[in-house]
């Protein structure tokens, strides 16, 4: 317990899922959350959840400039640092490469990728303001290993993976103290996987391409985030934590 205890942390795609279950595990290591998602009512609902209290809500749409530097302005007049970013919010949409519109690759690419770079832009002053300032980027197996009409999804996750490397070495050369890694999920069952997950077909095809059997849970992938945001992980950047139930081991 207390592993970060009176630290700033933001996480973004906060309202469900992943999201949510990093900012309860947070809270229940001390952090003060700033949870940020385009769904304000389940944001608002999920704000409450929180355990402890100097808890955040902020609604946003993570791929808005402006929504970014209004989000910078308020955490430093509020706390004048901020010492962890998740950079979480993400979809996937899949169909063949042929089948995809420009404007749903652009979509997956904006939420997906361009948050990243937006949310570390702007935030990157005050993760050095807190000299142990610690982002942590949400990818994917699929930015590791491509599946077929995974083509857009891939091309954002795997973006994620590479900009958090370069993030990692260029904090490193300015001696900030900023750290940078990206977290690559498996099969995890959240709200946004729910429809795939009730088609048995689907969940056939999905349990067969995971060794231990099962589906990840969101706690588990918030277990990783709370890992590489915490002191535990001070040695580690620039690097990526596979949580896939040995999917991408095959």
């Amino acid at each position: 317990m207390n592993r970060l205890d009176a630290r700033i942390a933001l996480i973004t795609g906060a309202a469900s899922g992943i999201g949510l279950a990093t900012a309860r595990r947070f809270a229940e290591e001390g952090a003060k959350v700033v949870m940020a998602d385009r769904n304000e009512v389940a944001l608002s609902n999920a704000c409450t959840s929180l355990r402890g209290s100097g808890h955040e809500a902020v609604t946003m749409d993570v791929t808005d400039e402006q929504a970014w530097t209004a989000l910078a302005d308020r955490i430093d007049a509020r706390f004048g640092k901020l010492d962890i970013l998740v950079n979480n919010a993400g979809f996937g949409k899949f169909a063949s490469i042929t089948d995809t519109t420009l404007a749903q690759w652009r979509s997956i690419l904006a939420v997906n990728l361009d948050s990243v770079f937006l949310g570390t832009k702007y935030m990157l002053p005050l993760l050095a303001a807190s000299g142990r300032g610690v982002i942590v980027n949400m990818s994917s197996i699929r930015g590791i290993v491509a599946g077929a009409g995974a083509g857009s999804y891939s091309a954002a996750k795997g973006g994620v993976r590479m900009f958090t490397k370069a993030t990692a070495l260029e904090c490193a050369a300015a001696g900030n103290g900023v750290r940078a890694n990206s977290i690559h999920p498996g099969h995890i069952a959240t709200p946004l996987t729910a429809p795939a997950h009730a088609d048995a077909d689907v969940a056939r095809t999905l349990l067969a391409d995971v060794p231990l059997g099962r589906i990840g849970q969101a706690e588990e992938i918030a277990d990783g985030i709370l890992f590489l945001a915490s002191d535990e992980s001070r040695y580690m950047t620039g690097a990526e934590l596979v949580i896939d139930g040995g999917s991408t081991a095959q």
